[in-house]
């Protein structure tokens, strides 16, 4: 529990950080969007405010799962945090899809012969910060959820990442026009369509992983391996079956049915269930919770 606590006040030490620089960046490039006559800046500064509320989500979702175990939720409330990561992907698909959707109306202004309005240079700075400011915080967030091994963490890592990016396809259609001329101002939205396509990778690889923990898939055959290998390597273990895995959060949840010599006294089959837990957990995580259930010993074939 003290771990959780630890693990908890961590994740929402780094997103408060991100939570304060994604208000100040949100601020400055809706400010530097409207007087520098950019809508790909006001574009970039929604794009921003979308950091800024999936950071609450974060916290939300950290507050409820740092809650002990109780009669309603016997695994503890770790899939909150699994709900805030497929949260946060959807919330980046959509951020991805209003980027697309605004680089295509412009490049079709554009080929028929509309204009897009020249940015002014307080635009194409605020496009810089953003993505050192971004980028840095990337990298902040993306350790500090590695080494907490949080998923939410490492998916609002990746949603500061993407804001870069977008500031990024921002910076060159921007810089663009001031340097080459109003004739090539497409750029902007050619960018933010090349951009949108890196944030939809993004949240579909962010996505999948969360649906199939809600969803209860089971974990992986490489998993299954070596656990199945640590039974066979047990002496005292003659055979298993009904074998049931999945994730809780950061917990491996792992059942099995153990069968051992039926002229054992309980004593000794339940030494030999702990030793099985003990096994799994050195594979998958002291952390985890291992249900082992003792049977008898008869040939049978394995569900």
């Amino acid at each position: 529990m003290e771990k959780e606590l630890i693990r908890s006040k961590e994740a929402r030490k780094v997103t408060l950080v991100g939570f304060f620089i994604n208000a100040l960046l949100t601020t400055f490039k809706l400010v530097a969007g409207i007087f520098g006559k950019s809508g790909a800046m006001v574009a970039d500064a929604v794009h921003s405010l979308s950091d800024f509320l999936t950071d609450i989500v974060v916290l939300i979702g950290f507050k409820l799962t740092s809650k002990p175990e109780d009669e309603c939720h016997n695994y503890g409330h770790d899939k909150y945090e699994t709900l805030a990561t497929v949260i946060i992907s959807v919330a980046l698909a959509f951020v991805g899809y209003q980027i697309l959707k605004s680089g295509i109306i412009n490049v079709l202004l554009v080929i028929n012969g509309g204009i897009l309005p020249k940015p002014g240079s307080i635009a194409l700075i605020a496009a810089i910060i953003s993505i050192i400011s971004k980028e840095l915080l990337y990298r902040y967030t993306v350790i500090a959820g590695k080494k907490i091994n949080s998923s939410s963490v490492i998916a609002n890592a990746w949603h500061h990442r993407s804001d870069a990016f977008s500031s990024i396809g921002t910076m060159i259609g921007i810089g663009g026009a001031i340097i080459l001329g109003q004739r090539w101002t497409i750029l902007d939205p050619i960018a933010s369509i090349i951009v949108s396509l890196f944030i939809f990778k993004v949240a579909y690889d962010i996505f999948i992983p969360s649906i199939n923990e809600l969803v209860e898939k089971s974990l992986s055959n490489e998993v299954r391996e070596r656990i199945e290998e640590a039974f066979n390597e047990l002496q005292d273990v003659k055979d298993y079956h009904k074998l049931r895995m999945r994730r809780v959060g950061t917990k491996a949840v792992i059942e099995s049915h153990v069968l051992v010599d039926e002229n054992l006294n309980i004593k000794d089959a339940h030494d030999i269930a702990g030793k099985v837990e003990t096994r799994i957990k050195g594979l998958v995580g002291e952390n985890s919770i291992v249900t082992i259930h003792i049977e008898p010993y008869y040939p049978v074939e394995r569900d």
